[in-house]
């Protein structure tokens, strides 16, 4: 199998004001929010991140996708360093978050345009990528359609095609069907299956079981920052379901549920 992920030792710490201590019901004024995370993944493969609220999923990506900085450790994205090579990096791969914020006032259309010609792409080229999913969302109806105005459920649909408007080939998803409704989560699921048939590889993070079980190869269960354990979802199923075999895992680490 390629390699095109291989994350090595990542740390990341974040200083908790005295609202956070209290909220976080601690006195310690640092948070270890990923804690010597190591893996990799490869070609054509989906991965996903499986834990809970606060576990240091997001993190993760975020430092994956060169938003911020890991205080220790490397990760390279087809052999170009997170740290050293961020430019780089950030041609190779499409990032979907939450915490995508689009402009209300604009269009589709223009956001589309927007953000292929901030990857650098020929307008004919943007022409007709935008066509294709388009499309293939059910976006073409609303292309003309101020952000502000549209449902929920499309505004993820057009944060989905602008974040792999340049067609790379490593996507990260943080949470990719949080806040959908049914029908719009199966048009998310679907497509995340298209790209891997494709060959693309996806790195996704959920705590949702059953979005694992769909779509996943391998699978990671972070809780507190640390990897707890890695394996085939085959093998994670092999006894028990994934969500009893998460639970036993978490319990060992963490004790009580609450």
């Amino acid at each position: 199998m390629e390699e095109i992920l291989k994350v090595e030792n990542l740390t990341k710490t974040f200083k908790l004001s005295k609202k956070q201590q209290k909220l976080e019901k601690t006195r310690t004024k640092v948070k270890v929010a990923v804690d010597d995370l190591s893996f990799s993944a490869y070609k054509g493969e989906i991965f996903g991140l499986l834990g809970p609220n606060g576990a240091g999923k997001t993190t993760t990506l975020r430092m994956l996708a060169t938003l911020i900085k890991p205080d220790s450790g490397d990760a390279f994205i087809d052999g170009k360093s997170i740290i050293t090579e961020e430019d780089k990096v950030r041609r190779k791969i499409g990032f979907l978050t939450s915490e995508l914020k689009l402009e209300d006032f604009f269009t589709p259309n223009y956001l589309f345009n927007f953000f292929g010609e901030l990857y650098g792409m020929e307008k004919s080229a943007i022409v007709e990528r935008r066509n294709t999913l388009f499309a293939r969302f059910g976006i073409d109806r609303f292309a003309e359609i101020k952000f502000s105005n549209l449902s929920t459920g499309m505004k993820q649909k057009v944060s989905l095609v602008v974040s792999i408007v340049h067609d790379p080939e490593f996507i990260i998803f943080d949470e990719p069907t949080n806040g959908l409704d049914v029908l719009t989560a199966k048009v998310v699921t679907d497509f995340l299956t298209e790209l891997k048939n494709d060959g693309k590889t996806i790195i996704l993070s959920t705590h949702i079981f059953s979005l694992i079980e769909k779509l996943c190869d391998r699978v990671g269960i972070i809780i507190n920052g640390k990897l707890a354990k890695l394996d085939s979802l085959e093998n994670l199923t092999k006894e028990k379901s994934l969500e009893e075999t998460f639970f036993d895992v978490y319990k060992e680490i963490a004790g009580d549920l609450i």
